[in-house]
């Protein structure tokens, strides 16, 4: 079963479970001496809220480790700040608790050696230990919220190539011949022989052009598109309902309860 911090799963546990008190940095003492053996360092509790284990840190006994000790193998002495480890009297004992890390889960091979000291109930040392005493735990219901992150969808930005038919007018231009024929203001005149000049084969040449018209076809960009994601909140509202546990004393004898 995994384990959670006490702290990530009751961000204000002081008030709503320990009264205010805290029990972080509280000396540990094996079994029922004064023989300081460690500090409190953490607690966690599994996923059903259940306060499970106090984190251990065996470092001031010769033993840098930390331990999984189980809340039902301590007495409690918040007056002076006291963890007994009722079970623990040996430095052996120690080495029989595997090493805990953060984040592990505790399955049945991890919790073996806790087993023989899960026996013996806890109880809180207001008083001397001879004293009859016993403890009657309230447990309330309360509403938590966890978010977890899923795609709801995908989608798929993509180009494709659409084809049309444009058409386009170019004026071009083409060079003709004309040939005109006209009579000349002195036709008819008479011209010596020596100023006739008959000859065979006298050519004019003239070039000709024309345009023609180069179509092609030529890439421009016409738009650009910009993608980008945008978070939007919103608030989900749930309602159950809660019970909680309230102390009830009744009793026959008349004065008993003044």
């Amino acid at each position: 079963m995994p384990l959670i911090k006490l702290q990530e799963y009751y961000p204000n546990y002081r008030e709503e479970i320990l009264g205010g008190d805290d029990i972080y940095g509280f000396d540990v003492f094996a079994g029922k001496s004064n023989q300081k053996i460690g500090i409190v360092c953490d607690d966690v509790i599994d996923l059903t809220g259940r306060f499970r284990y106090l984190v251990i840190d065996t470092s001031l006994w010769g033993i840098p480790k930390k331990i999984l000790l189980p809340v039902g193998s301590c007495r409690l002495d918040f007056p002076n700040e006291r963890v007994y480890a009722i079970a623990i009297t040996t430095k052996q004992d120690i080495a029989e608790f595997p090493d805990y890390t953060g984040g592990i889960t505790v399955d049945y091979d991890y919790q073996e050696p806790f087993h023989k000291v899960e026996q013996n109930p806890p109880a809180l040392l207001g008083t001397s230990e001879t004293e009859e005493s016993q403890t009657l735990q309230l447990y309330a219901e309360k509403l938590t919220a966890h978010k977890e992150r899923r795609q709801k969808g995908e989608v798929v930005i993509g180009k494709r190539i659409k084809t049309e038919t444009a058409r386009i007018s170019v004026p071009v231009h083409k060079e003709r011949i004309v040939i005109e024929r006209s009579v000349p203001q002195n036709a008819g005149e008479m011209i010596s022989a020596a100023e006739v000049k008959f000859c065979e084969g006298e050519v004019i040449r003239i070039q000709l052009y024309e345009e023609i018209a180069d179509i092609r076809k030529e890439a421009f960009v016409c738009e650009e598109i910009s993608i980008k994601k945008t978070v939007e909140q919103k608030i989900i509202e749930a309602q159950a309902t809660l019970r909680r546990e309230e102390l009830e004393v009744s009793g026959e004898e008349s004065g008993f309860f003044d």
